[in-house]
């Protein structure tokens, strides 16, 4: 019994320390708009999202419940080692993905992670899909992309509202508009992705016999889940800040307001409805679709396209990691402290690494612009294949070169 309370003790520890990745991991989702635009400074951005963050937090816990209760079968025989190395999965790919700046998806490293572990554990039949089907993987294909056109035609529909106005007036109003949708995007994910944490606590005292099987979180819990992940956001996760702020597209006012407030309310329709949904796909689509509703704006295709890779990878790549460490956490207590040491390891690794090339709030914006993909990939593709320069083109060029090398030689 001493073994079973010691071991869910380290599995909340662990639930925590996920959740204070995600929450650094996905401070881009609410802040990295309004910190491009100037709206707030990086310090204050991250705050406010801190705060908003923790009160979202006890809002509800319908996406608590569906990690809890839906995701993984309770009476299947599922310890909490098994959910150990789910989170040991889903942190390492959290890591991962902050080092190389991708705005990959906590929530499917988390699922990804639990039902990895579980299948190698306890069976393919531990891990109720239909519930993987119709709550995780529609909504990662559905969300983005509503969310992403939704912006796209909010931007239009602001641009056209404004074209007879001030164009600096404009951009004040709706600076002060970002803020406001900013900490509504906050508050939302507070909603939404605190409760994963929430609900795998849950899924561990369930586990252990501390709770009842139909429990809820309780309000140690859902407290305990609310802080870390405020501090993870109060910490920000710069690099990712920087790829979604200045690396998908260039961000005016008016496009951060119409992306941050279509992300909001898909994340806020989607916790009401109980679908465990990843912020960073909604608030990656809405950032895209603002980037194609502006005239003249343009999405770097080279930079969604490595991190759409890395949605896809998400799932796998989180669930063999999270395979592995359950083959030997469930081997008894030195695979327990094997898979421990083995973790703490991996993330001094990557936190080395990341100090070779700091990012933090003083350079967040300091990137420069892909010139290649300014112009959209319309008009690359048609420079791409201008056709050749005529007889007659080459004749004035050769021309042009020739009077040039003359006025050299007169001077």
């Amino acid at each position: 019994m001493e073994n079973i309370t010691l071991l869910i003790g380290i599995v909340i520890v662990t639930a925590l320390v996920f959740d204070f990745t995600n929450g650094f991991h996905d401070t881009a989702n609410a802040m990295a708009t309004t910190i491009s635009t100037g709206a707030l400074r990086p310090k204050t951005a991250v705050a406010m999202s801190a705060v908003l963050n923790l009160v979202g937090a006890f809002v509800s816990v319908e996406v608590a419940a569906t990690i809890s209760k839906g995701l993984i079968n309770e009476d299947s025989g599922i310890e909490p080692a098994v959910i150990f190395a789910g989170l040991v999965g889903a942190i390492i790919w959290n890591l991962l993905t902050w080092l190389a700046g991708l705005p990959s998806s906590s929530s499917h490293a988390l699922m990804g992670g639990l039902i990895g572990a579980t299948i190698a554990s306890v069976g393919v039949g531990a891990v109720s899909f239909d519930a993987v089907v119709m709550k995780v993987l529609i909504p990662a294909v559905v969300a983005p992309l509503v969310a992403g056109v939704a912006a796209m035609l909010a931007t239009r529909l602001t641009y056209r509202l404004s074209r007879s106005s001030d164009e600096q007036e404009v951009a004040k109003g709706y600076r002060a508009g970002q803020i406001a949708s900013a900490a509504l995007v906050s508050l939302a994910h507070g909603t939404n992705d605190a409760q994963k944490t929430m609900g795998v606590i849950t899924l561990a005292l369930i586990s252990g016999g501390a709770l009842g099987a139909d429990a809820d979180p309780p309000l140690w819990v859902i407290a305990s889940a609310g802080i870390a992940i405020a501090l993870g956001t109060y910490l920000g996760g710069w690099r990712i800040i920087r790829t979604m702020g200045k690396g998908l597209t260039d961000i005016r006012p008016a496009q951060g307001f119409a992306a941050q407030t279509s992300s909001a309310v898909t994340i806020l329709a989607s916790s009401h409805l109980g679908f465990a949904l990843s912020t960073t796909q909604v608030c990656s689509g809405s950032i895209m679709g603002c980037g194609l509703g502006r005239k003249g704006g343009a999405v770097r295709w080279s930079t969604a396209g490595r991190m759409v890779a890395a949605w896809g990878l998400t799932l796998p790549a989180a669930g063999l990691v999270a395979a592995g460490s359950a083959l030997l956490a469930t081997q008894g207590d030195w695979g327990v402290t094997t898979v421990a040491v083995l973790a703490v390891a991996a993330i001094a690794a990557i936190w080395f690494a990341s100090r070779r090339e700091p990012v933090d709030h003083t350079n967040v914006n300091d990137v420069e612009a892909d010139t290649a993909e300014e112009a959209g990939v319309v008009t690359a593709a048609l420079q791409a294949v201008a056709p050749p320069p005529t007889a007659a083109a080459l004749e004035e060029a050769e021309a042009a070169a020739r009077s040039g090398k003359t006025a050299v030689s007169a001077s």
